[in-house]
């Protein structure tokens, strides 16, 4: 049976996967505040571990935290946006290098079930696994290196340039990432790590350019409406 402090610790980082998440998904949109007493009350943890779930996305570059006010969702900058995509180019074009360099038929296994299932998302037109799955390509890209601090480093750089596409990007269809991920494959099924290179180069500078584009902006909905998505509908007991 959990100790309370296991279970409490289990609570905050519920909180900061579903807080997350919501960011992620641009349910919270950049702006929204996050006040840590609602917060505390929707988790059922103290102030103190939302205070810690918060620190952590703080850290992560996806929230604002305040001395005297409530925390944020991050509303980066452009030249916030310019060095991130800076560094998901760098990042990227070493893991393409070395996935390339340690291709092997487990990995092909692993790449191509990943990119059928992102196909059949596709095809449902379930944009939201959609787009899930067309990040979480990337990180199993960076898992595929086997260095863990390259896969740390890509997993925050991927949720900085989400956000910075909720505030400044466009829609982007799920078909042409597919489509990318496949030339991936096909590259390093030829062994072409420059190949690879170039493939990813050219799609993250898609994604940079649609970052340089205003984007819609919708009603925002509440806090606990929102977190009710990613906690079974209601508040953490």
């Amino acid at each position: 049976m959990p100790t309370p402090e296991a279970s409490a610790l289990s609570r905050s980082t519920t909180a900061y996967a579903a807080l997350r998440e919501a960011i992620m998904e641009n349910a919270l949109k950049p702006g929204t505040k996050l006040p840590e007493e609602d917060l505390g009350n929707h988790f059922g943890v103290s102030r103190t571990l939302v205070r810690a779930a918060l620190a952590r996305l703080a850290a992560e570059g996806l929230v604002d935290v305040g001395k005297t006010k409530s925390a944020t969702v991050a509303q980066p900058s452009p030249e916030d946006a310019v060095e991130a995509f800076e560094v998901r180019r760098a990042l990227e074009r070493e893991v393409v290098r070395l996935v390339a360099l340690r291709w092997n038929d487990d990995l092909d296994a692993t790449l191509s079930e990943h990119i059928e299932a992102e196909r059949q998302a596709s095809d449902s037109r379930n944009h939201k696994l959609s787009v899930r799955l067309g990040a979480e390509f990337h990180l199993r890209l960076a898992e595929m290196t086997g260095n863990s601090l390259l896969r740390r480093y890509v997993f925050e750089v991927l949720g900085r340039t989400t956000l910075i596409l909720a505030v400044y990007g466009q829609a982007h269809p799920q078909d042409d990432s597919l489509a990318e991920h496949r030339q991936l494959l096909d590259a390093f099924r030829a062994g072409d790590g420059v190949a690879a290179e170039r493939i990813v180069d050219a799609h993250i500078a898609s994604v940079e350019d649609r970052a340089l584009h205003d984007t819609e902006v919708d009603e925002p909905a509440g806090l606990a409406d929102i977190l009710g998505r990613y906690t079974g509908g209601r508040a953490a007991r």
